[in-house]
């Protein structure tokens, strides 16, 4: 028997693995906040397109605005619900699924932030996985329309990353490997905390950046400073996971050290950092799209910056250690996202840090 499935919170990511479940004819049920997504999915289904390599398609799906989320107690219990709601919305998401999960129904996230405790908060530990999307570059450009800045990923590199908190390999962590392998490569990891992290440093890396900038990942990676910038984002994000004892992953396809140790200043490090990300910038397509937060300032939403670079810099104090670079850019996006500042790359090229 199928799965019932619940994406909560249909934006870039959820609509893009939920319209290649339901595709592929699993049961999904979508859910989302505004009203305009909603019926256009209900109008046309939801479109997929992408850069290159992938011919577009619409899908026809079934989509519930949250004030008809109730109506499924009239039918049988969510069985997976994807929590693919911004980092502050996670609580609110996962208490409206929790009264129709079935009694062995758990709750994903497929998120860009680590949000698992608060979802383990509101259904429990035994009823939370995490699932990373990893380097995705998908945007939701208009109502019931996801674009992905990109083709598939395929075997190049694996982008979805499913795992159990205590990070042992499950049956449940092997279906829900299996859904979105549906969407592009996927694999069950037993390093969820270590992937989770390395996710959150390449977000941290970029996110934050083009918020305030104004600018899409080509134009911060090609310039010097933004670009080194960049570098000492990650190197203080890396050194405070590696200090919390998480064993980290690839992050933009480098070793997490090589990262740090160019941000810190060593020559080496440094060269090989640029000739990377200058290398990537240059491919065709590369860097042609706007980091996620850079899409919500430009939508004027609220951003993640909190549970961001904010989240870095709060766990390197805890920790004893410094990150001026991650709690400056937390401080210059709120600016620009109350309308103190204008996005322009002059907050982060002229920014003095000791």
């Amino acid at each position: 028997m199928k799965h019932r499935i619940a994406i909560i919170g249909t934006g870039a990511v959820g609509g893009y693995a939920g319209a290649h479940m339901a595709a592929a004819g699993e049961d999904v049920t979508f859910v989302d906040m505004w009203p305009e997504n909603v019926e256009a999915m209900r109008r046309s289904g939801l479109r997929i397109s992408h850069l290159r390599d992938v011919p577009e398609f619409s899908v026809p799906v079934r989509a519930l605005h949250v004030t008809e989320v109730q109506g499924l107690a009239r039918e049988a219990p969510i069985d997976i619900a994807f929590i693919c709601v911004k980092s502050y919305d996670t609580a609110w998401a996962t208490t409206l699924v929790r009264p129709y999960l079935a009694p062995d129904g758990y709750c994903v996230s497929l998120q860009n932030c680590i949000n698992e405790e608060t979802i383990a908060g509101v259904v429990g530990w035994d009823r939370t996985l995490g699932a990373i999307a990893s380097s995705i570059t998908v945007d939701l450009c208009e109502p019931g329309h996801v674009r992905r800045a990109a083709g598939k990923s395929g075997a190049s590199h694996t982008v979805f990353r499913v795992g159990e908190a205590h990070g042992r390999v499950s049956g449940r962590a092997r279906e829900v490997g299996r859904l979105v392998a549906l969407a592009d490569s996927a694999e069950v990891t037993t390093n969820l905390w270590g992937e989770r992290w390395s996710k959150l440093v390449t977000n941290a890396m970029g996110n934050g950046l083009s918020a305030c900038t104004g600018l899409i990942t080509r134009d911060i990676l090609t310039d010097d400073t933004l670009r080194h910038f960049t570098a000492r984002l990650g190197a203080e994000a890396i050194r405070t996971g590696q200090a919390l004892g998480y064993r980290l992953e690839e992050i933009h396809h480098l070793d997490p050290e090589v990262i740090a140790r160019a941000g810190e200043g060593d020559a080496a490090a440094k060269r090989a950092y640029d000739d990377h990300r200058l290398a990537e910038a240059a491919k065709p397509g590369g860097g042609a799209h706007r980091p996620s937060m850079g899409q919500d300032m430009v939508k004027g939403r609220r951003t993640e910056i909190d549970s961001l670079n904010g989240f870095v810099a709060r766990r390197a104090e805890g920790l004893g250690l410094a990150a001026p670079a991650n709690a400056a850019l937390t401080r210059i996006v709120k600016q620009v996202e109350r309308g103190e500042l204008a996005p322009d790359p002059r907050h982060v090229t002229e920014l003095r840090l000791n």
